[in-house]
């Protein structure tokens, strides 16, 4: 998206992509996260909506946590600096932003190796067709949420080939969260088989 579009990101399309972004995580979350959990649960005669809503309480806590840190680490920075230029407050917000997602992008990844563990494990009940839609869908909402980092970026002064990588590298710790859920799934399955 840096490269086709101008220098500065209307506000519409930074609402149009992280409307699209928001929307396509939120299906993959109840559909490939949400609905799978509680039907396990079912399937392992437990009570159905306590390990969805664990999982979802966990993780509004872990944000309110990220978010208050970073409103911390703003404050400081606010402190310590009197006069700010438009230039430094473009930045300083982007990379924020470039946190923010990056952060977010880890659980995703696990989510995607947790997935995938759960389908080689065969214990789990997830179909490859489970698997893959989570998959795809962060693969799908991670598009807009590249260019909603390397827009910004572009905008406070950064060149577009910088900002391209700074949007890819934001996505590449899915990966990482990947490899995460699935060697703790892994080891999981195999302490408890």
């Amino acid at each position: 998206m840096v490269f086709l579009l101008k220098k500065e990101m209307k506000p519409i399309i930074q609402k149009i992509l992280l409307g699209f972004a928001s929307g396509v995580m939120i299906a993959a979350s109840v559909w490939s996260l949400l609905i799978p959990s509680i039907e396990m649960a079912e399937n392992q005669g437990k009570i159905a909506w306590i390990p969805a809503s664990l999982g979802f309480l966990i993780g509004v806590i872990t944000l309110i946590i990220v978010n208050k840190l970073v409103e911390r680490i703003e404050t400081k920075n606010q402190n310590k600096e009197n006069k700010k230029t438009s230039i430094k407050e473009k930045v300083k917000s982007t990379s924020m932003l470039l946190l923010a997602v990056t952060l977010h992008n880890i659980p995703e990844g696990m989510a995607v190796g947790v997935a995938f563990a759960g389908l080689l494990s065969n214990s789990a009940g997830i179909t490859f067709i489970e698997a893959f839609s989570l998959a795809l869908g962060i693969a799908i909402q991670n598009i807009p949420e590249g260019a909603i980092i390397s827009m910004p970026l572009h905008s406070s002064g950064k060149g577009k080939i910088k900002s391209f990588m700074g949007g890819t590298l934001s996505g590449i710790v899915v990966t990482i969260g990947v490899a995460i859920g699935f060697v703790i799934m892994m080891l999981l399955d195999v302490a408890l088989g």
